[in-house]
């Protein structure tokens, strides 16, 4: 896995973390991966709309970065990282594109310390399935979240939902989630939802889980 932290201002950010035998991000997005619907997930949406999303925002694997922009079009102070240098760029010329002020940093999940900042809302959209299943880089992604988000922060993750399948991406259940969690972090909701993908016509079958950090 790169290890690359690479700030390009715009004002705007880039995806996901890894697994132990990472994918290959940036000819996923090269492609177009199916998550990537060139507009916010609905249920980010309606998360905004409650005003639950506030303050300092950072998105981790924030791909080609819908929910910063969503975010920054609201005013806020949002930032997204991502390793995937063609999601960063495809980000920027989002934010140019819609004159909006975001800030886009290629960046390892891994190390969100490393940032060295705070801040009070944490967004993520598929890519905790992406470190579950790695014990250190799990480890080391959850430390970096209770490092960077301030107390009575909030982090809302997107992941897939059911048991797994012998192929395709990992799915979770509510427990698999709710077990990172059980230090330093209060479950505040759980919600059974549906991704809209470009792919798939019903949509992905997913979690919308909401934690506070205390």
């Amino acid at each position: 896995m790169q290890n690359a932290t690479t700030g390009r201002h715009h004002g705007a950010a880039a995806p996901h973390g890894m697994d132990s035998e990472p994918p290959n991000w940036e000819e996923i997005y090269a492609r177009g991966p199916r998550w990537d619907i060139g507009r916010p997930q609905p249920a980010f949406l309606a998360v905004t709309a409650s005003g639950a999303i506030s303050g300092r925002v950072l998105d981790v694997g924030c791909g080609t970065g819908e929910h910063v922009l969503m975010c920054a079009a609201i005013g806020l102070d949002a930032t997204g990282i991502d390793i995937a240098g063609a999601a960063i760029d495809a980000a920027e010329r989002k934010a140019y594109e819609r004159g909006l002020n975001a800030r886009f940093l290629r960046h390892d999940v891994r190390r969100l310390a490393d940032l060295g900042e705070s801040f009070d809302t944490v967004l993520d959209s598929g890519l905790l399935v992406h470190v579950i299943n790695d014990e250190q880089g799990r480890a080391a992604y959850l430390e970096g979240l209770r490092a960077v988000v301030s107390p009575g922060g909030h982090y809302f993750v997107l992941c897939f939902r059911g048991p797994q399948s012998d192929s395709g991406p990992r799915h979770l259940m509510r427990e698999d989630v709710t077990a990172c969690f059980t230090e330093g972090w209060r479950v505040d909701a759980t919600e059974e939802i549906t991704l809209d993908s470009r792919t798939d016509k019903d949509g992905i079958p997913a979690w919308l889980i909401a934690l506070t950090r205390i």
